[in-house]
């Protein structure tokens, strides 16, 4: 969603407010008589037994005159981005439950605050305002219906010397990540995923193959092969799309887990764990969005989108454990656990993506369990083939207000998949440390030597909404996926 911007509002007053009934009022601990309506405000906080520096952990609403309403926040200096996006993101849920259809922001303090605080609370605004779709009858769907209802939003405080396009392209990315991600299984089977992918090839300007089953088997992709074979129709395929700008100074490939349903396999999931399971695809849906995201922002990097689209079903060809398949690669994997299909769909993918050469590999992928015993569904982990990526990670993520954790990539791991009747083991039964051992698997179909940085998306869904988005659903990685490439840029620079 694309929302129009208008900046430097006259100062508000009441003529102001007759119009733009909705407001924001983003402060700073100095500036309680600062604002146009600080007695109103006052006698609401004495009324609720609240003080203004209670602002900085509680928004707080008020009636305007001629029938607005607004909402107060207070944005502490030493707040990281992920505390400054939560709390705006509770100060504008009070506003756009009402859905409406011009917003106005007022920025305080001093000049790099007003800024900072501007362009935060613009993308909170935005990206809560996209209406998901969703499958309710059509009377109880056109009351949610409201994809434009925010068609303006004023920003005072503050003069920008740049538009808001690498917000907007930011909102677009984890948009569509967000609509891929909860859309129900039977609509969006591979094959209904594979045309959706085609249409925004066709709309974007990527150049697009696909690697179908058939194909795969040709290549010797048997990792891949055995995890797709099992479903009816054998519509799995590695598709590929490319980003390729007039000038390009880096190269980088993106590589998403795209399991549309994961049933587990012969390793049946049980019906609580089951559930859910067709967002097993949301590391593709990341993918998808970095991509969206910087082809909108026309960023100088060539990107290669590496989407590893299938399903985990049983049948009477699906793989099983102690079946020994052969990888693209060559290697030979003894197969542990059917659950384990994620490693298996990426592993191919990898070495797909690695024998480009590009300078950078981000995967992502919603991979593990481990990964969210170790780090909640508040923050997701990475790890990497070089040190200094954990470290770039980490900064990326707090840029972007979504929290990143460095795990180690220790060669004395490999142990534990030491096979007697193949090259390695997918997995072991033993389950401590998954996360790190499905990295070290991984790290094994890398050719070429390629820096590589894998995600875990244990936050890709958090109930009640996560750092700047609302929705449980939160398109986790988009942000941090576009601060890692402007950081790869900078270096180049």
């Amino acid at each position: 969603m694309i929302v129009n911007l208008h900046q430097n509002l006259a100062n508000f007053s009441e003529s102001n407010i007759k119009t733009i009934k909705h407001v924001l009022f983003v402060l700073t601990e100095k500036d309680e008589n600062q604002h146009p309506f600080s007695e109103n405000l006052l006698l609401k906080l004495n009324r609720m037994h609240s003080t203004f520096k209670d602002l900085a952990k509680t928004p707080v609403c008020i009636e305007l005159p001629e029938g607005g309403i607004a909402s107060f926040v207070v944005l502490d200096a030493q707040l990281n981005m992920f505390q400054r996006h939560t709390i705006l993101r509770k100060a504008i849920k009070l506003l756009l439950d009402e859905k409406p259809e011009s917003l106005a922001i007022s920025v305080y303090g001093d000049e790099a605050t007003r800024e900072a605080n501007a362009c935060a609370a613009y993308y909170v605004a935005t990206v809560n305002a996209v209406v998901l779709p969703n499958r309710k009858k059509k009377e109880d769907r056109e009351k949610q219906d409201g994809k434009d209802y925010l068609k303006n939003i004023y920003i005072d405080g503050y003069q920008a010397t740049h538009d808001y396009s690498y917000v907007n392209a930011r909102v677009a990315g984890n948009s569509l990540c967000r609509t891929l991600t909860i859309a129900p299984p039977n609509e969006l089977t591979p094959t209904i995923y594979r045309e959706k992918v085609t249409q925004l090839a066709k709309e974007h300007g990527w150049a697009y193959q696909e690697f179908d089953m058939p194909a795969l088997k040709k290549m010797g992709a048997g990792a891949f092969f055995a995890v797709g074979q099992g479903s009816e129709p054998q519509d799995a395929a590695i598709v590929h799309l490319t980003y390729t700008p007039k000038v390009a100074e880096k190269h980088i490939s993106l590589v998403g887990k795209g399991i549309c349903f994961d049933t587990g396999g012969h390793n049946l999931k049980p019906a609580k764990y089951m559930q859910g399971m067709h967002e097993d695809m949301n590391g593709s849906a990341v993918t998808l969005g970095i991509l969206l995201a910087a082809t909108e922002m026309q960023l100088p990097v060539k990107l290669d989108c590496w989407l590893a689209i299938a399903q985990n079903h049983i049948g009477p060809l699906a793989y099983k454990q102690n079946d020994v398949v052969t990888a693209l690669n060559g290697m030979t994997i003894e197969i542990v656990h059917t659950d384990a299909e994620g490693r298996m769909v990426l592993a191919d993918t990898l070495t797909l993506a690695s024998r480009e050469k590009p300078d950078l590999i981000l995967d992502f992928a919603t991979l593990t369990g481990s990964m969210h015993t170790a780090v909640t569904d508040r923050m997701s982990g990475v790890i990497a083939n070089r040190p200094e990526l954990l470290c770039k990670a980490v900064g990326a993520g707090s840029a972007a207000g979504e929290r990143i954790v460095g795990f180690p990539y220790e060669e004395d791991f490999d142990n534990e998949l030491d096979s007697d009747i193949a090259d390695i083991k997918q997995c072991t039964l033993e389950g401590g440390g998954d996360h790190m051992l499905a990295a070290r698997f991984l790290g094994k179909f890398i050719e070429n030597d390629v820096a590589w940085l894998h995600t875990d998306l244990s936050s890709y869904s958090h109930k009640g909404g996560l750092g700047a988005v609302q929705t449980d659903t939160n398109g986790f990685g988009v942000g941090f996926g576009l601060e890692m490439i402007k950081l790869l840029l900078e270096k180049a620079a």
